[in-house]
């Protein structure tokens, strides 16, 4: 049953392009960055018992090869924003890059978004080809940053970790996570951290700029994001390149792995289980779902019996025509939820021992159907963009949703229309 909701505005947001924003909740208090009628980095503050948001636009620095200011966004879908709250109260934020040097902003008081200042580096090396930022804390609260250093086909994994005594970044390891030696990058969901204690990690290499180039799934684990090893307990030297790592499916170029979709969840013991798409030997997309053995054997299921095929191939973004939920626990037990262009959604009850589907039911309701339909009549082709809320510790907060109305997703180009701003809104959730 979907909750009963308050819908209330944030600010003007551009509408010319599809792109994700952020929204962060620490100690009652909403912090939300997106990009205005200007394509402008705007930060927004909602305190504790105020119905108002506060606004700033942190000034930039000039970007020579994109010929505008780091501030200011082109139509590319992959300079998304993402914001962080340290433990000491400082705001981080970084974004708008696509192999770009570094973009980052610190405040200079805590909590305050009018003091936002661009800080031009974390360590001052390999800095100068950035994509993914990726904010996260560890067991221990200290936040994390991750990003891509190269280009699609060509990059490595970095993480720094900060320290607020100092308030300087360092490595967080002396080598990169994953080694693409040069031929080929590693593209991996953000580090998992699970039931068991463990740290995990899924990923899988691409060969070119081109999707289709997706191969050989493979997995990691780790008690401290330091010392890696396979799914079997064996150490796994840093960097992990795709001859070293633990391979869970071998599927080569072509056979559907997209990096879009790869999630990972738990069982009801806390085992890992990893739900991915690729294509069966018949060439149509389906829904995988494996788990480790604890010897480096893995149990591979094909949930779906899908006749569609998600056919995607070359450089740029992509839309998510198909996205599968991390297996989770529910009260009618072990869940995968997906939605997709070709079957709408649904989710499906997962056998433990077997990993077979038990049973296929509805897709759940967490909002009203209305907010989930274009009404702000900005284009014909607009879609809804919908995000929840995360705590400052990077927990789920399922009270706050972003919404607003955008093109569709288009290679990083121009869509071939004009469109005026739109509504950001804030969705809460009452009671």
């Amino acid at each position: 049953m979907s909750k009963e909701v308050r819908v209330s505005a944030v600010g003007e947001a551009c509408a010319d392009f599809n792109v994700l924003y952020c929204l962060l909740h620490h100690e009652g208090t909403l912090f939300a960055a997106w990009y205005d009628a200007a394509h402008r980095i705007t930060v927004g503050c909602r305190r504790a018992g105020v119905a108002t948001w506060e606004t700033f636009q942190p000034e930039g620095f000039w970007l020579a090869s994109r010929s505008r200011n780091a501030n200011i966004t082109d139509y590319d879908s992959h300079n998304y924003l993402t914001m962080a709250v340290d433990s000491a109260g400082y705001l981080h934020l970084s974004g708008n890059m696509h192999v770009d040097p570094l973009i980052y902003f610190r405040s200079e008081r805590p909590l305050d978004i009018y003091s936002l200042r661009v800080v031009r580096a974390m360590t001052g090396t390999r800095e100068a080809r950035a994509t993914y930022p990726l904010f996260f804390k560890d067991a221990q609260g200290r936040l994390l940053f991750r990003y891509r250093d190269g280009c699609s086909g060509n990059g490595d994994d970095i993480y720094n970790v900060y320290s607020t005594a100092r308030r300087q970044w360092s490595r967080l390891l002396d080598t990169p996570l994953l080694d693409g030696e040069g031929l080929r990058n590693g593209y991996a969901r953000p580090p998992v951290a699970g039931p068991d204690g463990w740290w995990h990690l899924v990923w899988m290499w691409r060969e070119t700029p081109h999707c289709e180039t997706n191969n050989s799934l493979s997995y990691a684990r780790s008690r401290d994001l330091q010392r890696w090893e396979t799914s079997a307990g064996q150490s796994l030297s840093l960097p992990i390149s795709r001859e070293r790592g633990e391979i869970v499916d071998s599927a080569g170029v072509g056979e559907g792995l997209i990096n879009m979709v790869q999630e990972i969840g738990f069982d009801s013991q806390g085992r890992p289980l990893l739900i991915y798409h690729r294509y069966d030997r018949h060439g149509c997309s389906q829904a995988y779902l494996a788990r480790p053995d604890g010897t480096g054997n893995w149990q591979r299921s094909q949930l779906s019996q899908w006749r569609f095929r998600w056919d995607f191939n070359g450089p740029g973004s992509i839309p998510p025509d198909l996205v599968l939920q991390p297996p989770c626990v529910t009260a009618e037990g072990l869940e995968v939820a997906w939605r997709s262009l070709w079957n709408d959604a649904g989710r499906w009850l997962i056998d433990e021992a077997s990993l077979t589907v038990a049973a296929t039911l509805p897709a759940r309701v967490t909002l009203p159907e209305a907010l989930t339909r274009p009404r702000q009549q900005l284009h014909p082709q607009a879609e809804v963009q919908l995000l929840a809320a995360q705590n400052s510790d990077y927990s789920p907060q399922h009270r706050y949703w972003l919404r607003w109305e955008a093109l569709p997703i288009c290679r990083d180009e121009p869509y071939p229309a004009t469109v005026a701003a739109g509504k950001l809104e804030l969705i809460e959730a009452q009671g």
